[in-house]
């Protein structure tokens, strides 16, 4: 299943498919030791575009994936972020993901991307639950999670770590529950 993106903006932010063009952005963000805290250890640069490769096969597969985050106001990617296809415990689902450079941090970013990308991805693909996991040690990222009506339903041993995972049940399934 294919949908057509749209480039989204909000207040702050404009979130855009990630490219080619970003390999070296991508790179810095995701091998820094700072944005891999919780992590066993940060990924290698090989490691790193063998994932960027990965993102960007799924975006032609899909017509959606991880974003480039970008402040208006500076421009630059401050960050990755975004939906892509996920299985897991037999459910296929969105994941949610981000990850942005430390300067970044605790300006609200990720939970701009984030809501403006589940509220995108209710009206587009309603039929997937959309999932974030969250390392137990990332308070910041638990909070995102809560911040945008998350529900925990899991703990289990997870790229590398303990991690808690959330669902967003489509609004769908959510008025079904109410």
């Amino acid at each position: 299943m294919s949908v057509e993106w749209r480039e989204i903006r909000t207040d702050r932010l404009l979130l855009r498919p990630l490219g080619p063009e970003d390999r070296d952005d991508v790179v810095e963000i995701q091998t820094d030791p700072r944005t891999n805290r919780y992590h066993p250890a940060p990924p290698g640069e090989e490691e790193t575009e063998v994932k960027l490769t990965a993102w960007l096969e799924h975006w032609k597969a899909h017509g959606f994936g991880y974003l480039a985050v970008v402040p208006l106001a500076t421009g630059g990617v401050a960050g990755i972020g975004g939906l892509q296809h996920l299985e897991f415990g037999g459910a296929r689902l969105l994941n949610l993901y981000y990850r942005f450079r430390p300067e970044a941090w605790g300006r609200g970013y990720a939970t701009e991307m984030a809501r403006a990308v589940v509220d995108w991805a209710e009206r587009e693909l309603p039929q997937f639950p959309v999932q974030i996991s969250v390392n137990i040690a990332n308070e910041p990222s638990l909070r995102v999670a809560e911040r945008l009506g998350f529900t925990a339903y899991t703990e289990t041993f997870y790229d590398g770590a303990v991690s808690r995972h959330f669902r967003k049940l489509p609004k769908r399934e959510d008025a079904r529950r109410a």
